[in-house]
């Protein structure tokens, strides 16, 4: 697509934590959670992040919508009218402003959701903080985005212990659409559900996508999800992006060694078929001291030399389809349907 169809790029975002020792607190070192990604966004698209718990993806995410100040790097997101807006410099008066457009589902709905407020003062509280709507206008509006997302408006005074989990999480995206954002974070958005709860919210989100013109980040470590409800797939490990294209790409032709083995843990619904799993071998690099070359090296059996003293390049290698491995033009990687 157009670079004017995109509603976010980042570019060259980093994020580190000093690590601090001694009676002085000296910085000794720096863990780099987010180390250099590149991607984008389009209007009306998803893309999902995945990749194992502690690869920065939640970190990724906050660091976009300026949750947690990023340490290096540009996050430019357009504005309704058209414009490209610098995230990481942006002063509060102006954050506030421009965060109407970019909200956050949590993963866990047991935690995110206050249990002292009800329903009506969960959803209608960003309306009130933005100077969106107030007293009977605000009610009117909570009650329809509850309609929204499949609840019963009657259930307004009611607290969040009144409600299941998968009702909790569709109070958290109401919540979300409050103020008609533009771009939403799903963070784990129903890792914490049951499966069969999982698909609702799923088809919901989708839904909703459709109705809203909305765009999402959608962060999982599950792999069916990610297919299921990606146009996009990036995969990182130890703060970096990996790969990333499209879904169908991705799952049936990968370029790098760790999706093709994060790929062979995926189950396959037929139960004549094969596992081919890819057992990684060694211990996940650790952020705060990685390894030189490529990060991945260590685990991998197809690295060499190179790969060990030089850290690859972020290259396209095909339509819309990027990654970061030295071999990635020579390797013939198995999919989730060559398995």
């Amino acid at each position: 697509m157009e670079n004017n169809s995109r509603i976010l790029e980042v570019t060259s975002l980093k994020k580190y934590f000093p690590v601090k020792k001694g009676f002085l607190k000296r910085t000794v070192g720096h863990v780099k959670a987010v180390d250099d990604i590149h991607l984008h966004i389009n209007e009306g698209e998803t893309l999902g992040l995945v990749g194992e718990s502690g690869c920065g993806k939640t970190t990724l995410g906050r660091c976009i919508l300026r949750a947690i100040e990023p340490s290096e790097g540009s996050a430019r997101f357009k504005d309704r009218k058209g414009n490209p807006v610098e995230l990481t410099t942006l002063d509060p008066k102006q954050l506030r402003k421009i965060r109407r457009d970019m909200q956050l589902i949590f993963q866990d709905p047991y935690s995110s959701l206050n249990p002292r407020m009800t329903v009506l003062n969960i959803i209608g509280e960003p309306l009130l903080c933005n100077g969106i709507a107030k007293g009977e206008e605000l009610r009117e509006r909570v009650k329809r985005l509850m309609e929204m997302v499949g609840l019963n408006s009657r259930h307004l005074e009611r607290y969040p212990h009144a409600f299941s989990g998968g009702q909790r999480q569709r109070i958290g995206i109401a919540r979300a659409l409050a103020t008609n954002p533009r771009f939403i974070v799903c963070d784990e958005a129903v890792s914490a559900l049951d499966v069969s709860v999982q698909a609702q919210i799923l088809n919901l989100l989708q839904d909703l996508q459709e109705q809203l013109n909305l765009s999402y980040l959608f962060i999982s470590h599950d792999l069916g999800v990610i297919q299921h409800i990606s146009d996009r797939v990036g995969v990182m490990y130890v703060g970096k992006m990996v790969e990333m294209a499209e879904t169908d790409a991705l799952f049936n032709t990968p370029k790098h060694p760790y999706t093709e083995a994060l790929l062979s843990a995926k189950p396959v619904p037929d139960p004549r078929a094969k596992s081919r799993r890819i057992i990684l071998e060694g211990e996940v690099a650790n952020p705060a001291n990685p390894p030189s070359g490529c990060y991945f090296h260590p685990r991998c059996k197809y690295a060499t030399e190179l790969c060990k003293q030089k850290a690859p390049e972020w290259t396209e290698v095909g339509k819309d389809h990027y990654v970061a491995c030295h071999l990635a033009g020579e390797l013939e990687l198995q999919g989730v349907h060559t398995q």
